[in-house]
């Protein structure tokens, strides 16, 4: 539970608010591209972020720093936490850790929500979007349609603007 989801509000937390490197429309893209590519969204995302602040080295850089420091954290706990599995106090912090992390993934679906529904379009195309992953439609052919009406729309927005 979590995943990628959780890390939207802190790299608006870190990368945009704190230090103004990148803007949260920004955020939101490249996390949506780390999504269409294999791989962890959590890790795609800081690539691609990493790349475009500071080329391969910034996107070899945020690698380890995202992967290194739980990967390491993890097997340290994991050594740990073997020992106390049955502990009922233990398993009321998992159930809390659990609260926290439906919270981050509320925030998140409010950050994209807010950068990414800015127009009727934009809602249509949501709402299309999620009736179609309702009735069992496969998640790549939703982003290659979306990506098409997309363009469709663009197309024609750009043609009325030209005859104006």
């Amino acid at each position: 539970m979590g995943g990628g989801y959780v890390i939207v509000p802190l790299l608006n937390s870190e990368l945009v608010e704190k230090n103004n490197w990148i803007t949260k429309e920004d955020v939101v893209d490249f996390y949506a591209m780390g999504q269409c590519v294999p791989g962890i969204i959590a890790v795609n995302t800081t690539l691609f972020i990493g790349y475009k602040l500071r080329g391969k080295t910034g996107a070899l850089t945020a690698f380890f720093g995202l992967i290194l420091p739980p990967f390491l954290a993890i097997i340290f706990l994991a050594s740990i936490l073997m020992k106390f599995s049955d502990n009922v106090i233990m398993n009321d912090i998992f159930w809390g850790v659990n609260i926290a992390i439906v919270i981050l993934m509320f925030l998140t679906v409010k950050e994209v929500w807010n950068t990414s529904i800015v127009d009727k379009f934009t809602l249509f195309l949501f709402s299309f979007i999620l009736i179609l992953s309702v009735v069992g439609v496969s998640p790549s052919i939703s982003i290659v349609l979306a990506g098409i009406l997309g363009i469709i729309y663009n197309l024609i927005k750009k043609i009325k603007e030209d005859r104006l």
